[in-house]
């Protein structure tokens, strides 16, 4: 059951269980929920209907998709660039460095390969096409964030991977080895080597687990990426938390934010944003150039497939918001965001030149217990 990953043990979980957030079982939020935040009264997502979706839940054909390996080739004249690879997998491009944000190649967000959700939309350029990174980021252990084909191909390169406590247990299993692993508690910071760039973990609101036994057993976060000239935050998976001001006067201003929109229920405002509360988000940021994330690749909600692009489109430009809303696989830099960007994601399904297929996942075991994220 290699995909499941490992718990933490030894050392590794007495640092975890040093942390603030540690509460004797596992971690937890400690900001409180704000009220109304969460419907609590109001029907919930059942498991048939994240896995056995109807309606609008999946585009009518392939989304239009861009060949970044080009522009890769070429530095970004800002010295920052971002390009979407799907879901929360973004490549960032960050004054010569190159860091690539949860990474997920797989063909399902499950331990099996048979059952679970399924991408609807294949990864616009194959991981083994990726240039040389910098470093791996991932916020928490959720299968959309933390996918075991792909860790497993990754580890075969020979950057570091920054992640939240008790992750790197996952990571050893996997075979990356323990000092190419960094973990990091909410505010601590890692310098990668050689470089002026610093990775800082800071709060989210959500949980973590990959089966039914180990709830809450890692931390989730997210992440500030400081260059001298430039920063940047990504959100991982969080609910609204107020949270976000202190983010902004430690770290602020964002040249870009990356946030989740996609994924979102009335009944899961606490632990995902949706595109109305990532705009709200978005503003105790401080600003910057917003880049939505989270959406756009498997169905993990009730809601159209395309919901949290429309809102947004619909919501930014009288609140003034400049969105980067690049197709998946183009590289845009923060300054081409604008609050109206091109609705491109309404042009699946038309035909479009043929992409070099993804590689072909590793085998992982055929069932297991697949936590909601």
């Amino acid at each position: 059951m290699k995909s499941m990953g490992k718990r933490a043990s030894g050392a590794r979980l007495e640092r975890m269980q040093a942390s603030p957030r540690w509460d004797g079982q596992g971690f937890r939020n400690v900001h409180p929920i704000a009220p109304g935040l969460r419907d609590v009264d109001g029907p919930r997502a059942s498991m048939l209907e994240i896995l056995c979706p109807d309606g609008r839940r999946r585009p009518p054909g392939p989304l239009p998709v861009a060949n970044p390996r080009e522009t890769w080739t070429r530095a970004p004249g800002s010295g920052l660039r971002a390009s979407w690879l799907g879901h929360s997998s973004v490549l960032i491009e960050i004054d010569g460095l190159r860091l690539l944000t949860d990474p997920v190649w797989g063909p399902r967000v499950s331990p099996s390969t048979l059952a679970g959700p399924r991408r609807y939309q294949a990864p616009p350029v194959p991981l083994r096409a990726l240039p040389a990174l910098d470093a791996v980021l991932i916020s928490h252990d959720h299968y959309d964030h933390l996918d075991y084909p792909t860790l497993r191909a990754l580890a075969k390169r020979p950057q570091p991977f920054i992640t939240s406590l008790g992750v790197g247990a996952h990571l050893e299993a996997w075979g990356i080895p323990p000092e190419r692993i960094i973990e990091l508690d909410w505010w601590e910071s890692h310098t990668l080597p050689g470089t002026d760039l610093r990775v800082h973990a800071a709060p989210s609101q959500h949980f973590s687990g990959r089966g039914l036994k180990d709830r809450n057993a890692t931390l989730w976060s997210s992440f500030v990426i400081e260059s001298p000239r430039h920063r940047v935050f990504f959100s991982g998976d969080t609910g609204l938390s107020s949270e976000y001001q202190l983010i902004r006067e430690r770290f602020g201003p964002f040249d870009l934010v990356m946030l989740e929109v996609g994924a979102y229920h009335p009944s899961w405002g606490d632990i995902h944003l949706g595109p109305v509360n990532a705009l709200q988000a978005w503003e105790w940021l401080g600003g910057g150039a917003l880049l939505p994330v989270h959406w756009g690749t498997f169905n993990l909600a009730t809601h159209d497939w395309d919901e949290p692009a429309e809102t947004l489109l619909q919501l930014a430009p009288a609140r003034g918001v400049p969105l980067l809303m690049p197709r998946l696989g183009e590289a845009l830099e923060p300054a081409q965001a604008t609050p109206s960007p091109a609705a491109w994601w309404r042009q699946a399904g038309q035909p479009a030149a043929p992409a070099e297929a993804p590689a072909q996942a590793p085998r992982v075991p055929r069932w297991m217990p697949w936590p909601l994220d």
